[in-house]
């Protein structure tokens, strides 16, 4: 039973990626449709941001009364329904309404499961399960590009996600009874996310986080442009090889998933942070072939790949599973907020300094490093604190 728990977990967590790509694909056509800027789509995307990191901090709350079987079946509806919204929309305001229920949906959802799989499931499990969001985030596109091109258009792409998702939600909705026979867990009662804020080491371990989810979307967004306005790649080719920062991180996460039961997250962690560090050597060094470059965004995401499953899977470890879910559906919100701030903030540096590309992420690697080293000692201290 737990191992069909396990699978549904695993489909849970494709669903969670399909929508994350469909925006971007579609928006060029949107646009142009509903008569607004290009640059109207960071609206809907802020607002399904703010409503991510709400839901994610309130995450905790809810799951102690609900439980996340529930929680996640209930959010997972909400996105479904978010996601037809826009099938139907005729109007960018109509966008915008139906952008909160898509952020509360997904934020609640994402925390959840993250928190449920830390507690439940092995490392490997988790380096897999985001390897599986990440199939679900490279298959959508493909699904809204087939729609692009027939009579549906755009509105059969969301239509076609959100059918998906809707099938997803009776499933979920069914297996409740799998939830509560494996979640023996969920009996303690979790603490309150402000008690649990005060455990010792909490803001290395937030601002760690905020600065990975920084790293790794900048690098993603921003590497086309950087190819094309920088190395001088052509826009076709630069365009088909941005993905290697994504391709990188799912691939690295079915490989990490075979080892990371022996190697243990802080190793991971390190070995991670050592391979983009390499990884952005090789997209700095001043050389006329690109092709190093090429080989460097490779290894930036190789190098991401164990990093957020990690620091996931070590919660419950380092600071308690009474107070896992507070701090998870926190860790979900900085990291909303590295993701919704830091490539923007580039998006203005590179209208004249494109080339500032690979030194802007190794400030974030730089920090990501400080804060896992302080959290380490904080953890230590407090150990030989308790051994007195």
């Amino acid at each position: 039973m737990f191992s069909l728990l396990i699978a549904i977990i695993y489909m849970a967590f494709v669903s969670l990626g399909l929508p994350d790509s469909l925006l971007g694909s579609a928006w060029p056509i949107m646009q142009t449709q509903m008569g607004v800027s290009i640059s109207y789509a960071g609206i809907i995307s802020a607002i399904i941001t703010c409503g991510t990191i709400l839901s994610s901090v309130f995450a905790n709350f809810f799951t102690k009364k609900l439980g996340s079987g529930l929680l996640t079946a209930i959010s997972v509806t909400v996105t479904a329904v978010a996601l037809f919204g826009f099938s139907i929309s005729t109007k960018f305001v109509h966008l915008t309404l139906w952008a909160i229920p898509y952020g509360l949906g997904a934020g609640a959802v994402d925390a959840t499961l993250n928190n449920y799989a830390a507690l439940h499931f092995s490392s490997k499990h988790l380096n897999w399960l985001h390897a599986f969001w990440g199939l679900g985030a490279l298959v959508s596109p493909f699904i809204m590009g087939a729609c692009l091109q027939g009579p549906s258009g755009w509105q059969g792409g969301y239509l076609t996600i959100s059918i998906i998702q809707a099938c997803l939600c009776v499933i979920l909705f069914i297996s409740l009874p799998l939830w509560k026979k494996t979640t023996p867990i969920e009996q303690k009662v979790y603490v309150k996310t402000s008690v649990a804020l005060k455990a010792k080491g909490i803001l290395p371990l937030l601002v760690m986080f905020f600065a990975y989810c920084a790293l790794e979307q900048t690098s993603m967004l921003w590497a086309t442009s950087y190819l094309t306005n920088f190395r001088g790649v052509e826009e076709v080719l630069a365009a088909e090889l941005g993905s290697l920062v994504f391709i990188g991180i799912t691939a690295g996460r079915f490989v990490c998933g075979c080892v990371s039961n022996k190697m243990g997250d802080d190793k991971l962690i390190v070995i991670g942070s050592i391979v983009i560090a390499v990884g952005l050597i090789l997209i700095i060094l001043p050389l006329t072939s690109a092709i190093t470059c090429f080989v460097g965004l490779v290894l930036v995401g190789v190098g991401c790949a164990p990093i957020y499953p990690a620091i996931i899977h070590s919660t419950p470890t380092n600071f308690g599973e009474q107070n896992s879910q507070a701090l998870i559906g926190v860790q979900m919100a900085f990291a909303y907020a590295g993701c919704a701030l830091a490539p923007p903030l580039f998006g203005v540096i590179s209208k004249t300094h494109m080339e500032f590309y690979p030194y802007y992420l190794v400030i974030f690697l730089l920090v990501m490093i400080a804060m896992f080293v302080l959290l380490k000692v904080i953890l230590k201290k407090n150990q030989e604190a308790v051994n007195g």
